[in-house]
This record gives structure tokens, C-alpha cells and sequence, in this order.
């Protein structure tokens, strides 16, 4: 039976509305200024709101910074399974939403998750939810998967292209980049294909 302490009451919406105009701010400001430019001070003035109202959303730029962490996972993760759901959880369904989604990133040219690279450079310990993540993905993405090696060999494929984004050091073209989806994707219909689903959910 949950003791009173363990209820967790929902914030007001106006208080949610305020506290998603300060992380949209806080990512807007470290993508538009650079990571190393975020400060309290900036934020609020960027998100409309007064120091002492950030501050109760957020106490200190640790709190603001692991906030950020945890809401570009949980997008990713949301859309992740929104595209799983609508497969109704067919085989290779996860890692074909995964590369779905990057591909989409890709040609919409969005940018990199400024908010998360901020929050890694101020404090490397932040890797440490985004490493549970991706390990529990990756074991997903596996057990979902007709031919657990594919989703493997997918993942890594797609991870090296997102670490280049984020660390701004992409070499790779676009015909490059074109090829290699089609590879990817046509491994991950060979996978779908082959007999005898191990591992598979």
C-alpha cells in the first residue's frame, strides 16, 4: 500500500505550461548560443519567466540540465513506441521504427539535441540515464527482432550516424548516406524473411 509520501501530485497546468516554455527555452538558448552559453539567467529571460520562477521549476542548472535529459528520451522513446504500436508489435517492428526515425530527422534536417549535448558537457555524469537507455533499446530492439544480429548491426549503423550529428563531425554524404539506409533496410527485410525467429518477443 503506497504511503502518502509516495503520491506524486500532477502540477497545475499552468505550472506545466510554464515549466515547458523554460526547458523549450533552455534548448532553444544552448542550440541558437551554444551549450556552454546556458545559464539560469539567460533561460528565464528567453522563456518569459522571472529567476525565482525558474528556480521553483528548477532549483539549480543541474536540475534544468538533467531535466532536458530526461525529456529528449522520453520524445524518443514516445515515438518509438507510437510507430511499434501501430505495427501492433510485428517482428523487427522496433528496429525499423528506429530507423525510421532517423531518417526522418535526416531529410527534415533537424538539428542535433542541443539541450542533451549541453547537458553532457556541463556534467559527463548525465550519460549515465541516456547509457540505461540505449543498453534497454538495444536489448528490445533484440528481442524483437527475426535476426538479433541484424537489429545489432542496424543499431550501431545508426548510432555512429547520430554521434557524428551531435558531435558535429558528420563526413559522410548524402548518396553515402542514401546507400546506406537502403542496406540497412534491406537487412532488415532479409532479417524479416529468414526462418527460425530467435530470440524474437
Amino acid at each position: 500500500m503506497s504511503s502518502v509520501s509516495d503520491i506524486k501530485v500532477k502540477p497545475s497546468a499552468p505550472r506545466k505550461r510554464a515549466r515547458e516554455k523554460i526547458l523549450a527555452a533552455a534548448e532553444e538558448l544552448a542550440r541558437v548560443a551554444g551549450p556552454g552559453n546556458l545559464s539560469l539567467d539567460a533561460v528565464a529571460a528567453r522563456a518569459g519567466v522571472s529567476k525565482g520562477g525558474l528556480l521553483y521549476h528548477f532549483p539549480t542548472k543541474a536540475k534544468l540540465l538533467e531535466a532536458l535529459v530526461e525529456q529528449f528520451l522520453a520524445s524518443f522513446d514516445q515515438a518509438l513506441r507510437e510507430r511499434e504500436d501501430a505495427s501492433a508489435g510485428a517482428p523487427d517492428s522496433l528496429v525499423r521504427a528506429y530507423l525510421d526515425i532517423l531518417v526522418g530527422e535526416h531529410l527534415c534536417h533537424q538539428p542535433p539535441p542541443s539541450g542533451l549535448l549541453a547537458a553532457l558537457g556541463e556534467d559527463p555524469n548525465f550519460l549515465a540515464p541516456v547509457r540505461r537507455f540505449d543498453r534497454r533499446l538495444l536489448d528490445r530492439m533484440k528481442a524483437n527482432a527475426s535476426d538479433p544480429v541484424m537489429a545489432l548491426i542496424v543499431y550501431l549503423s545508426l548510432h555512429g550516424i547520430k554521434s557524428m550529428q551531435l558531435l558535429n563531425i558528420e563526413t559522410v554524404d548524402g548518396e553515402e548516406f542514401d546507400s546506406v539506409i537502403a542496406r540497412l533496410r534491406a537487412l532488415i527485410g532479409a532479417g524479416a524473411a529468414s526462418p527460425g525467429r530467435s530470440g524474437a518477443a
